[in-house]
């Protein structure tokens, strides 16, 4: 169940109202202040499609959230972050350095009261180990209708292979990689003239979409897990 409500008193006052009324029903409760908005870590490598469409929406006000905070493994978007007045910070990742380049995450997302991370075409395979630390608080947003291509040049394959429709997938991540929850999925019809370049630009558009609304959905509490699925109030 999922409730907005309006009240005079302090959220403390409203927990325990709603604790001592609903006791026998042994209810797990969360309770979250709507005038605070959740604030999401987002991690960038290269492109900029995905990370330019929330700074947008957020400088709209159609985005609840706030971005304290992007992290890229190369600094290509440090410009374009710090044009919207936000700190970007250069995390540099190599076989050799990921650990501690993910305990540096870590250690951000509890300096700066993380709520969530985004993973705005961050490519780069997380650990376990993090995955499990912030598990279904990590969205990433995936290059194809899942299940689908794999690997590399997703795109290409599918040109190969004459598909018809091509997609993108918004999920949670887990240690399984693109196994997660899935949060959100939209596709484009395309036709056997399309190009790979065109397909490319297409699954942009469609990518940036996608996430951009299951980054909105998981701000305003819309999301529920269930197994390995989500319930999604829309």
């Amino acid at each position: 169940m999922r409730t907005r409500f309006e009240t005079n008193s302090s959220l403390e006052k409203a927990r325990e109202v709603l604790a001592d009324g609903l006791a026998r029903f042994n209810p797990v409760l969360n309770l979250r202040d709507n005038a605070a908005p959740k604030r999401a870590l987002v991690m960038v490598t290269k492109e900029s499609h995905c990370l330019r469409d929330l700074l947008y929406l957020l400088e709209l006000g159609e985005l609840p959230i706030e971005i304290p905070l992007v992290v890229g493994n190369h600094d290509e978007l440090k410009s374009l972050v710090e044009s919207h007045g936000i700190k970007f910070k250069h995390l540099p990742v190599s076989v050799d350095s990921k650990g501690a380049a993910e305990k540096e995450l870590l250690s951000i997302v509890g300096t700066d009261k993380i709520d969530f991370v985004v993973l705005a075409r961050y490519m780069q395979i997380l650990s376990p180990s993090f995955c499990s630390q912030l598990s279904n608080r990590i969205i990433n947003i995936h290059h194809s209708f899942l299940p689908g291509f794999k690997g590399a040049k997703p795109y290409h394959q599918a040109h190969a292979k004459g598909v018809k429709i091509i997609g993108a997938t918004a999920h949670f991540v887990t240690e399984d990689l693109d196994e997660g929850p899935i949060i959100e999925q939209d596709v484009a019809h395309v036709t056997h003239a399309s190009t790979p370049e065109q397909l490319i630009a297409i699954g942009r558009d469609i990518e940036r979409r996608v996430l951009a609304k299951a980054v909105r959905l998981f701000a305003e509490d819309r999301i529920f897990i269930v197994g390995n699925r989500t319930v999604v109030f829309n």
